[in-house]
């Protein structure tokens, strides 16, 4: 047995025993040691990058790692074996995309505003905000020797006859209380309950003088972060809000990955504990801590997010989503409570699960079609959710059709060398001088935080800048040179945005011209399914009245630069709206309105699927959109006319 010390930049020390040979990776997996790896360890990211402070390691050498790096002592987690004892130091660059877990700061009223306009959106659409769930109160005769009824029946006999419904039922986290509360309170007390035309469902049970607050729980589950808001169930306020990274993304920055790791032995559970026990209780407990209330008081939950997610999250085989011919588990289901994954809520707190509408329009979409509103409106209007998948759906009141392209992680970082999601130290937006090339960039965090890396809309923007300013050709190929832009020994080509010095980093933050071809693929992916889509319908694009862009990128995205680059149409830019993490409102809306959950399943139900890899045109048009902005100039006459204004 040999000793692995994971060393921090906070002086913090993990240590953890394995065998010889054994990859250090999975030694750090093991130790529950974050380090990312968008590749899920085949080598091919170069992101899971440690340092050797003593001991020796077997690497296998690669181009991820320069000869002077490597003398320095980086190696790649995934690439090295252990052979001894060793000491390595685990960069923040290494577990990036894992942010501090955080508390939004209610007070401003900014973290509130996009629910509140969304609930008044769902009632000018006739949409109640109402829900199942109540408190009661109700007094009961203490029993006597002429009256010896049992306590549950007696609790049972008082609702039946105050809600005047037949059946009642009282679960053993209730029954297991009732003796001491009914006697406590000389037998009147307070009910929380699920009624509905059939059936009393008892949650929990206190004195009739206490202060009860029925709570309930939304969580958006993305592929990278996970976001949640504590809710009062009874008038919709925002008691706590949090987001934190998905502690699934150690195994992988994609689905498929992630599908992969969990049919290896144990591999399923140690999914589902990474999303549930290591990522969403945490935010649970810290969010009931600030909000002062217990997690038992947390009596409905919902979840959205896209099929492979949801599958992983019930702890669910996801292996058919990835193979031919591509059929889930579920749609939809109501089966699901507190009890049976282990969410630290309520024991018997029903978990609602926003309808997938197909293998890869998952519930995150159906939460954000019914946000975007689009489903109410005579005139067309597109939904654009940015992910790891690119997912549209367009329509009016109606049809709506619906369709998934697989843009990879570069819009949340990944396959983007300097990437990472939109937490402290992250580029949001970024310009540069055109004649000394100089940026101007905006970081994530307090101020005086100093970039580590490029967030989705900071890549948008540093490739408009490129190419706009003519640094890189419209195939992404650097032509001026200059102290930030340099080419190595194989001659590719990168901008810096931030000098070592400068960043929070080990390393230069850049972008090269594989990371820009990569993102070009991204956003042509983006463009060529938008044209697919509105090509199958003999639509164009003048026919789109508004497009309502989702997706945690960053704070909001730079919808001219965008455009520029070719990832949206050529259209008005005042019908471009960014609605942020429309999921997580989505599920808001569905915990507090069951009309709202009932119209997000009508809504997916109703959602016409398009497959667009059996659409002869798309791979077509996908190559005509990796270029920038396009191959076909005349799409964009906007940038032509800018292009022409920047030359002179």
């Amino acid at each position: 047995m040999f000793k692995v010390t994971f060393a921090f930049g906070d002086g913090s020390n993990t240590e953890a025993f394995c065998h010889e040979g054994d990859i250090l990776l999975e030694v750090a997996r093991g130790a529950n040691v974050v380090i990312d790896t968008p590749c899920s360890g085949n080598g091919t990211c170069g992101k899971c990058l440690v340092r050797l402070v003593e001991g020796e390691l077997l690497t296998k050498r690669t181009l991820h790692i320069s000869d002077e790096e490597f003398e320095e002592g980086w190696r790649l987690a995934c690439m090295s074996r252990i052979c001894g004892d060793v000491t390595v130091f685990v960069p923040d660059i290494a577990s990036a995309y894992k942010s501090r877990m955080k508390i939004a700061d209610l007070s401003s009223g900014k973290e509130i505003s996009i629910f509140n306009n969304a609930k008044s959106e769902i009632e000018l659409a006739g949409i109640e905000l109402a829900n199942s769930l109540d408190v009661v109160e109700v007094d009961m005769n203490p029993p006597t020797l002429d009256d010896n009824m049992p306590d549950s029946e007696r609790l049972a006999r008082a609702l039946r006859k105050y809600l005047n419904l037949k059946k009642c039922t009282i679960p053993y986290t209730v029954l297991r209380e009732l003796p001491d509360v009914l006697r406590e309170s000389n037998f009147s007390v307070k009910c929380v309950l699920r009624a509905t035309p059939n059936n009393i469902f008892v949650y929990d049970i206190f004195p009739k003088e206490k202060d009860v607050v029925i709570c309930g729980l939304a969580v958006d589950i993305g592929t990278t972060t996970v976001s949640a808001v504590l809710i009062n169930m009874e008038n919709g306020d925002i008691l706590a809000k949090s987001s934190a990274g998905n502690g699934q993304i150690r195994y992988g920055a994609d689905v498929i990955n992630r599908i992969i790791e969990s049919r290896k032995p144990g591999g399923q559970q140690k999914l589902q504990d990474a999303v549930i026990k290591e990522t969403i209780n945490p935010m649970i407990h810290q969010m009931c801590r600030h909000a002062g209330i217990q997690t038992k008081q947390i009596y409905r939950m919902c979840i959205a997010g896209n099929t492979t997610m949801n599958h992983l999250f019930a702890g669910i085989n996801a292996d058919p989503l990835r193979m031919e011919p591509y059929i889930p588990t579920f749609f939809k289901t109501n089966a699901l409570f507190a009890s049976d994954v282990g969410v630290d809520i309520n024991w018997d707190a029903h978990i609602i699960v926003a309808p997938n509408a197909g293998s890869y329009v998952g519930g995150d979409i159906t939460a954000g079609t019914l946000v975007s509103m689009i489903w109410n409106r005579p005139e067309f209007s597109l939904f654009v959710d940015l992910g790891t998948n690119g997912e549209l759906v367009f329509g009016n009141e109606d049809f709506l059709m619906s369709c998934a392209c697989s843009a990879g992680p570069a819009f949340e970082g990944g396959d983007i060398s300097c990437g990472m999601r939109a937490t402290d130290g992250a580029i949001e937006a970024c310009t540069i001088d055109k004649e000394t090339m100089e940026p101007t960039y905006t970081v994530v965090g307090d101020p005086g935080t100093r970039p580590v890396g490029l967030c989705g809309s900071g890549i948008i923007d540093v490739i408009c800048e490129l190419f706009m300013k003519g640094i890189i050709n419209p195939k992404g190929k650097f032509i001026r040179e200059g102290k930030r832009v340099r080419h190595d020994k194989y001659g590719m080509g990168s901008y810096v945005i931030a000098f070592e010095e400068d960043a929070g980093s080990p390393r230069d933050v850049e972008i090269t011209e594989v990371d820009i071809d990569n993102f070009i693929r991204a956003k042509g992916a983006i463009f060529s399914a938008i044209q697919t889509m509105l090509g199958s319908l003999d639509f164009d694009f003048s026919m789109i009245e508004d497009v309502y862009v989702a997706g945690g990128i960053g704070s909001g995205i730079n919808m001219k630069n965008a455009v520029a680059i070719g990832m949206f149409p050529d259209i008005s830019l005042e019908k471009y709206h960014y609605i942020g993490n429309s999921s997580l409102t989505g599920a808001y809306l569905m915990l507090l309105s069951t009309p709202a959950e009932k119209k997000t399943y009508e809504l997916a139900a109703n959602m016409t699927y398009l497959e667009l890899s059996a659409v002869p045109s798309y791979m077509d048009e996908f190559v005509g959109a990796c270029f920038l902005p396009h191959t076909d100039a005349s799409l964009f006459p906007s940038v032509e006319a800018a292009m022409g204004e920047n030359s002179n």
